[in-house]
C-alpha cells in the first residue's frame, strides 16, 4: 500500500503542473515524467524490500523470455495506468502493482491517486477498498449493495477505447437484459468496479498488456469475480512471449 502511495503522490505533484513532460513511444502511445518516476519509485522500492523477486514493468519490459520463462514468482506492475486519462484531466487513472506466483496474480493493489482509492485483494485479507482520508491515512470503505436488485445491467465501456465489436457485445446484452446501462470509466478501474458491484460486466475486445490487467486481477479473485478469455472462457495467463492479453471479459461469478 506504502509504495502505491508514493508513487501516486508523485503522479500528483506532476499531474498539477503545465509541463507534464510528454514523449510519444515507438508504438505512438503517451509517455509523460508522471509514468517514469512512478516507476522508478516503485521499482526502487520492490527491490529495497524484496531484492530477490524480480519485476516487470511496462516501462522495463524488454526482459528476454528465456530468462523470465522460469520465473516461478515476480511483481508485474503499471506505474500509470491510464496516461490518456492523466492527460485529459479527468483522474481517471491508477498505480498497479501486482505479485504472482506460477502465473497466477495472488496480490494486487490498484490505487487511484485523484479518487483517493485503493483497491486491494490478498490471500490474508481478501477484497477491501480503502478511501484515503485528509490526514493521508486509509480507512477501509464498506460495500453497499442494497440496490443490486433494482438497478439495470451495467456494462463498463472504456473511455478511450472502443469499437464495433464492444458494440456487438451491448447489442446482445441488451436482448439478454432489455434495460442496460453503460458506465464509462479510465484505466483498471473499469475491472474494479465490476468488483466492487457496481456493473455486471467488462468486455474488452481490444488490444492490451499483461500489466494493463494483473493487479485488479488478483482483486478480483478474492471479490467472487473473474477475467476470462473472451474466446476459450479460460482465466488469463501471465509471463507469456509476447505479453499481450487476448480478448476478455471481467464478470461476476454465477
Amino acid at each position: 500500500m506504502n509504495i502505491s502511495l508514493e508513487a501516486g503522490e508523485e503522479i500528483l505533484s506532476i499531474y498539477n503542473q503545465l509541463n507534464v513532460g510528454l514523449e510519444y513511444k515507438l508504438d505512438g502511445s503517451p509517455l509523460t515524467m508522471a509514468d517514469q518516476r512512478s516507476n522508478t519509485i516503485i521499482i526502487s522500492q520492490l527491490k529495497k524490500y524484496f531484492p530477490s523477486i524480480p519485476i516487470i514493468s511496462e516501462e522495463n519490459k524488454s526482459i528476454a523470455f528465456e530468462l523470465r520463462q522460469n520465473w516461478d514468482r515476480f511483481f508485474l506492475i503499471d506505474p500509470l495506468d491510464g496516461t490518456k486519462e492523466f492527460l485529459r484531466k479527468n483522474g481517471e487513472f491508477t498505480v498497479n502493482i501486482a505479485y504472482l506466483e506460477n502465473g497466477i496474480p495472488l496480490r494486487g493493489v490498484v490505487f487511484a491517486p485523484c479518487l483517493n482509492r485503493m483497491y486491494c485483494g490478498s490471500p490474508e485479507h481478501g477484497f477491501q477498498i480503502f478511501e484515503l482520508n485528509q490526514f493521508r491515512e486509509f480507512e477501509e470503505h464498506q460495500l453497499n449493495e442494497s440496490e443490486e436488485n433494482t438497478r439495470s445491467f451495467r456494462i463498463v465501456a472504456s473511455r478511450s477505447h472502443n469499437n464495433e465489436k464492444t458494440e456487438a457485445f451491448i447489442s446482445q446484452m441488451r436482448q439478454e437484459y432489455g434495460d442496460v446501462e453503460i458506465v464509462s470509466m479510465g484505466s483498471s478501474l473499469k475491472i474494479c468496479l465490476v468488483a466492487e458491484g457496481k456493473a455486471e460486466v467488462y468486455p474488452r475486445l481490444g488490444p492490451t498488456m499483461e500489466w494493463d490487467t494483473a493487479a485488479a486481477h488478483a482483486i478480483l479473485n478474492y471479490a467472487n469475480c473473474e477475467i476470462i478469455n473472451f474466446e476459450t472462457q479460460l482465466p488469463l495467463v501471465y509471463n507469456k512471449v509476447d505479453l499481450i492479453n487476448p480478448h476478455f471479459l471481467v464478470k461476476r461469478k454465477s
